[in-house]
């Protein structure tokens, strides 16, 4: 069984027992979770679609940072450099049931 959820404005391919890192979702660590927008969901190929009320239900593994991402600007002959880097927050989480 799988499910095709909206979390944040992406959409996500999950399935019971995965763990994926999401756009940042508030709470700490052993938090429980519900994730109403779910677009797709598939049980041995007998489909539901959005309007069908399914839901997923996840806990909260760990908060983190995804890797560093450097912007550099440069103007050709005018001496100006600028170097920015930001990190993305995520969220770790582990998919217990689609119901």
């Amino acid at each position: 069984m799988f499910a095709v959820v909206k979390i944040a404005g992406k959409q996500f391919k999950v399935e019971k027992d995965q763990t994926l890192y999401v756009p940042k979702v508030n709470g700490n660590a052993g938090d429980k979770v519900e994730f109403a927008d779910v677009i797709l969901a598939d049980n041995n190929g007998n489909l539901k679609f959005s309007n069908s009320g399914v839901k997923i239900s996840a806990e909260i593994l760990d908060q983190v940072k995804g890797e560093k991402v450097i912007a550099y600007k440069q103007k050709r002959r005018k001496g100006f450099r600028k170097k920015k880097g930001h990190r993305t927050h995520y969220t770790k989480i582990r998919v217990t049931e689609i119901a």
